[in-house]
């Protein structure tokens, strides 16, 4: 397949994926009652104003794909990333009608999403990094911490881990690997942002809970992924 008709399938999914909320309706979170022990307002879960991230996530990638397509089709530095980001994109497309019935499969979904992303963001050029890395960085940090949630419910949901315990592992796992992943990267602010982004979410959420243990581990992931982020930018601006 060409470089051109990888451009256009990948414009196709990030507009089909930017849709899905409004082709499948309704979701706001996994239904408490899908599981055995019914999970509500589980503590690995931010706020609920978090998730308007989306929104600047879905646009972001539409803007990048319809510039990728229009003046970089046929450019090899565009090439690498974009069969990655297409498998994401397109099980993305599935992820909300799964969600809403299977929340087991759906959090399978969303790992390989966040693992094609991450690659996709590792793989991406570095001439147009406002619409070429940057977009998939945002979203890659955005599933990277949304990962950690559909895992620490569904833990919980089943009784293999309590609600706290499970938030407590998943969010050292998700700092773990969003600090893996900035190695690779390390000028890469965006992805870091998505994922302090979500955790500022759990954090306001578990305040208006007294949940103190999970503030503070959120709030030390935050700052770690900051100075990391900044250690980064910092060694950029030298090698400048």
């Amino acid at each position: 397949m060409t470089n051109r008709s990888w451009a256009i399938l990948v414009l196709i999914a990030a507009i089909a994926f930017a849709l899905s909320p409004v082709i499948f309706p309704g979701f706001a979170g996994y239904d408490a009652d899908l599981f055995p022990i019914p999970q509500e307002n589980p503590p690995v879960q931010p706020a609920g104003w978090a998730f308007s991230i989306w929104g600047v996530i879905y646009l972001w990638l539409i803007l990048g794909a319809g510039y990728g397509l229009w003046r970089r089709a046929d450019d090899e530095d565009w090439a690498t990333m974009r069969p990655a980001l297409l498998i994401s994109l397109a099980v993305g497309f599935l992820w909300i009608p799964v969600a809403q019935v299977l929340p087991g499969l759906a959090t399978l979904m969303i790992l390989v999403m966040m693992v094609s992303a991450i690659v996709a963001m590792l793989w991406a050029g570095r001439r147009d990094p406002w619409l070429e890395g940057r977009p998939v960085a945002l979203y890659a940090g955005w599933l990277t911490a949304a990962s950690g949630v559909s895992i620490g419910i569904w833990l919980a949901g089943h009784g293999i881990l309590s609600q706290q315990v499970a938030a407590i592992l998943c969010l050292i796992g998700v700092c773990a690997v969003a600090l893996a992943v900035m190695t690779m990267r390390p000028e890469e602010w965006a992805y870091p942002a998505a994922v302090i982004w979500a955790l500022i979410g759990i954090i306001v959420a578990n305040l208006a809970s007294g949940n103190i243990v999970i503030v503070i581990l959120a709030l030390i992931g935050a700052i770690a992924l900051a100075a990391r982020a900044a250690m980064g930018l910092k060694r950029k601006g030298q090698a400048r």
